[in-house]
């Protein structure tokens, strides 16, 4: 972590998912992998400060772009290791069609989404994951749409790691975050991260998150844990598959 002040606002989760990185890093360091060949991306929002938070090569893309930036990235160089942090207004939103590409295509990344459930960098209005009825500043009345299951999109696009962490247990989003870095393949770790200033999820995730004793066999069993009222957090699935990279000829891993 750079010596640096951070603007975050006090009790923000992102400060558990740096904390979570950089311990990370550390691991990855120690294995004999150097800080200079894992490169970061970040987009627009309260999460894209966390490029200058840290000590790596990294780049500040346009609004929903972190996907397409990393996949350049891979084929010019696929001997790096590529990570992605986006908030779920930046990927769900601006860049979800990039999503969809990246995930189908089996890029070889990890995305790691801070999903505050707003846009909290603009104070406050809603995106592509605010509850529906939730009250925000574009939805003065509550919001009257359905939110996506980011989950389950990314599962049908065809994912290969597929989890779920929560910014209040840092210990389990660090072994998630090494377990999708690690991964060979297009890995999506979408992160319950609470917003002290509009979505102040703490409470509410102190009380509902269930860790998953086991990651699903198959896809139908990864769909029904998606789609559980229950709130698991883990690795819900995960398969190897040729990457882009493989299909390319450009890299056998």
């Amino acid at each position: 972590m750079k010596s640096i002040k951070t603007t975050w606002c006090p009790g923000c989760g992102n400060f558990g998912i740096l904390r979570a990185f950089i311990n990370v890093i550390e691991k990855l360091n120690k294995e004999g992998i150097e800080k200079g060949k894992i490169v970061v991306s970040s987009g627009i929002g309260c999460h894209g400060k966390i490029s200058d938070y840290l000590d790596l090569p990294s780049f500040h893309v346009i609004h929903g772009r972190v996907l397409p930036f990393l996949t350049g990235l891979k084929l010019a160089n696929p001997e790096l290791k590529a990570v992605g942090f986006v908030g779920d207004g930046d990927q769900y939103n601006e860049g979800i069609e990039h999503l969809i590409h990246a995930a189908k295509r089996n890029v070889d990344l990890a995305l790691f989404v801070h999903n505050n459930g707003v846009f909290g960098l603009t104070t406050g209005q809603m995106t592509a994951t605010t509850p529906r009825g939730k009250k925000t500043r574009s939805t003065p009345k509550g919001n009257p749409e359905y939110p996506i299951n980011p989950l389950l999109l990314a599962l049908s696009s065809g994912a290969t790691f597929i989890a779920r962490g929560y910014a209040g247990d840092m210990k389990q989003l660090e072994e998630l975050m090494y377990d999708a870095i690690k991964h060979i393949g297009f890995a999506i770790v979408d992160i319950l991260q609470p917003c002290v200033s509009f979505n102040n999820t703490w409470e509410f995730y102190n009380k509902n998150v269930e860790k998953l004793e086991k990651e699903a066999s198959d896809i139908k069993e990864a769909i029904d844990i998606i789609l559980s009222e229950k709130i698991y957090t883990g690795i819900i699935y995960r398969i190897r598959k040729d990457t882009f990279e493989e299909s390319l000829g450009i890299l056998k891993y």
